[in-house]
């Protein structure tokens, strides 16, 4: 025979308090003495008690879930930020009693919105986290328009309001690009996304804030635009480094660590010195490259510090059904120098 499940007034009579109690202290809703706590904790652990998920739901009419989706990477194009906001938002979200529901975005909005509205008005979930966020986001309109609790991992449009976190690209590439500077560099290059990118648009203001900082003249053939894969970093960069002597740039940003690694690749087959005869920083500090050689300069985005941000303040959204009073937070990211701009070799210890 299957065992009984282990009920709520169980708990509460090993415990020796009432089963409100019991309910309430592990729905986190009161606080008691840590000796009562305590007991409570001990009986939970000692019969085995598992909150009936469908009951709890339907006592506080809440999933105590959070939807997420994101579009699908390259299917040979690993992605590391995305592993780590995910992480950090299932640590985050264990730590409040809540799951994450996730599903790929789809190519098919209509069909994708419905999925959104669907999971919400099922009681599926509580809310969304949304990240990949570009200018005219249909998901935005659509889960404000159905006031549908969101949090956005990225910004949209200038003006529009809705709650979001998001890493300050700009700054990121502006440090970057301080940095060649600082090293001697006037000809600098960048390898950038399409022009219809929100996130390659903003990182890319930092580019040529930091150039006219530096009283240096803007020129169009630095400036290549394509999809942020190795392939394209590779090819761009053979393009550059073609460019007359005069106009060679010493020097690449890119915007994103794929197209950083191409670019390297590219400089090694024209025999040159990476970080001494052509300095190459990127964007993200992926996890493997402080092991290229040389090593990646790159720009550090505290992905971490997003996710364990995002779920609380979805949570607030959720709990009081109103934005926070922070609901607008950029981060600041870290420039990590390494071999690619300084010529230092890789140091395994």
């Amino acid at each position: 025979m299957a065992k009984q499940r282990v009920t709520l007034k169980e708990v509460a009579n090993s415990a020796g308090v009432s089963y409100q109690t019991v309910s309430k202290v592990l729905n986190k809703q009161i606080q008691v003495s840590k000796e009562t706590e305590e007991r409570i904790r001990l009986a939970v652990s000692q019969l085995g008690y598992r909150a009936h998920y469908t009951a709890r739901s339907l006592r506080t009419q809440q999933a105590f879930t959070i939807g997420y989706s994101w579009p699908s990477s390259h299917i040979d194009q690993a992605n590391s930020i995305l592993d780590r906001f995910l992480q950090s938002m299932l640590v985050a979200a264990e730590k409040q009693g809540y799951y994450l529901l996730c599903f790929p975005y789809s190519p098919d909005t209509n069909t994708h919105l419905a999925t959104y509205s669907e999971l919400f008005y099922t009681g599926r979930v509580d809310g969304f986290v949304i990240s990949s966020v570009d200018y005219n986001d249909p998901r935005i309109e659509f889960l404000r328009l159905k006031e549908i609790p969101l949090v956005s991992f990225g910004r949209s449009n200038p003006g529009l309001d809705f709650p979001w976190i998001d890493v300050d690209g700009a700054r990121g590439i502006e440090l970057a690009v301080n940095h060649l500077v600082e090293l001697g560099h006037r000809r600098i290059a960048a390898l950038a996304w399409p022009e219809t990118s929100r996130v390659g648009n903003n990182r890319m203001e930092g580019y040529f804030r930091a150039l006219r900082a530096a009283g240096i003249s803007q020129n169009g053939a630095w400036v290549i635009r394509g999809e942020g894969r190795f392939e394209f970093g590779y090819h761009a960069s053979h393009k550059l480094l073609d460019l007359p002597a005069d106009i060679r740039p010493s020097a690449l940003i890119t915007l994103n660590d794929a197209m950083a690694t191409g670019a390297i690749w590219a400089a090694k087959e024209r025999g040159l010195n990476v970080g001494h005869d052509f300095a190459i920083a990127g964007f993200d500090d992926a996890p493997m490259v402080r092991y290229l050689d040389p090593p990646l300069t790159t720009v550090h985005q505290p992905i971490w510090e997003v996710g364990q941000q995002i779920i609380p303040m979805l949570l607030e959204i959720i709990s009081s059904d109103r934005p926070p009073e922070l609901s607008e937070i950029l981060v600041e990211p870290k420039l990590i120098i390494r071999g690619s701009t300084t010529g230092a070799k890789i140091n395994m210890k």
